[in-house]
């Protein structure tokens, strides 16, 4: 299926641009009418993919975070990509209740939470460095198949 619309948005990893993030993926998304349910699950996996590209990405120095969304009739998909240190063990860090950062209090439910939010997380390395999330969400209220389909 063609894609109604495509974006690409590039910020700082920073916690204040969280909100921004959310409330932009959301608003492009509004054209192929998703319910308000799926915007809120939308607007609650991207904070978490945002914000754990900015707690865990650039530990030593700053970094952008770049998404890119395809808008289709029956649903979105979201990549979140960060050009950070990346992630060596993607299964352990998908675990429900593991981070790398037990001192600061995360509760290293980040992937549990997109992935009980999204139809699908996938996680890619961007190139040598950094991590991409790739989410996609369908539509309930649009046809039943595949994004993108």
């Amino acid at each position: 299926m063609k894609t109604i619309n495509e974006m690409e948005i590039t910020f700082k990893a920073l916690s204040i641009n969280e909100g921004f993030a959310r409330a932009c993926v959301a608003a492009f998304c509004l054209p192929a009418n998703p319910s308000m349910d799926e915007i809120t699950d939308i607007k609650t996996a991207v904070s978490e993919a945002v914000t754990n590209a900015v707690v865990h990405a650039y530990p030593l120095k700053d970094g952008d975070i770049t998404i890119k969304v395809k808008l289709y009739k029956n649903g979105v998909v979201i990549d979140v990509i960060d050009y950070g240190i990346g992630i060596e063990d993607f299964e352990q860090a998908r675990e429900p209740f593991y981070t790398s950062k037990p001192n600061e209090e995360r509760s290293g439910m980040g992937f549990t939470v997109m992935e009980s939010f999204m139809d699908s997380v996938t996680l890619e390395k961007s190139n040598k460095r950094g991590l991409t999330v790739r989410m996609e969400k369908i539509f309930k209220t649009q046809n039943q198949q595949a994004v993108g389909q």
